[in-house]
């Protein structure tokens, strides 16, 4: 019994509840149509994010200690981090010593190398946390210049502030996502498909 109730407190420390994200509920997120023709039906669109995403999740797996740690702590979903993982670097596949093709930007989450200085290895909970806290950052400006936009509006907004912001871009006072929509719904829809996969 007492072996038990100790697994059950310590899972209570380690797994998050369904709720404990402080910027929405990430599976709640309504997703527009991605186009494609019917040659390119399976390589572009929903069906290549999802074939990416599937294959990153096993990598993903490593990291899920770390990553549910710092998301208890930032209060974000563990979903979202892995997403911005899989959507940067494909969790470190596409990386060469931690570094990106052009050694411009570094770790899984990838910081610029122009915009901050990594403080920790590449892969390792220190560096998921720095650039967690950075998305944290990212968001919360958005929603301090925009709070009259509904909460989605204010997490994509976020999201693309934490992509330009990493690449050493410049960040849209208006709206964020005004360059680019696509990568904040291929983040979205990585970190669905994540969620629904029990992460």
């Amino acid at each position: 019994m007492i072996p038990a109730l100790l697994f059950l407190g310590l899972s209570a420390l380690v797994a998050p509840s369904v709720s404990y994200s402080c910027y929405g509920d990430i599976s709640a997120l309504q997703l527009p149509t991605m186009s494609c023709t019917p040659v390119r039906a399976s390589d572009c669109g929903y069906a290549m994010v999802r074939r990416t995403a599937e294959a990153d999740l096993v990598r993903l797996r490593r990291y899920e200690m770390p990553i549910r740690r710092v998301a208890r702590n930032l209060c974000l979903d563990p979903a979202l981090i892995g997403a911005i993982m899989s959507q940067e670097s494909r969790v470190g596949l596409l990386l060469d010593d931690g570094w990106d093709r052009g050694r411009q930007k570094y770790g899984l989450m990838q910081i610029s190398r122009q915009q901050l200085q990594p403080f920790a290895v590449w892969d390792s909970e220190e560096h998921i946390n720095q650039c967690s806290n950075i998305l944290v950052l990212s968001i919360n400006e958005v929603r301090a210049r925009h709070p009259t936009w509904t909460w989605d509006q204010q997490l994509r907004g976020g999201l693309c502030t934490y992509r330009a912001k990493m690449g050493n871009l410049q960040v849209y006072e208006a709206d964020p996502c005004n360059r680019d929509y696509n990568y904040a719904n291929s983040v979205i829809r990585r970190a669905q498909y994540f969620k629904r996969n029990g992460f």
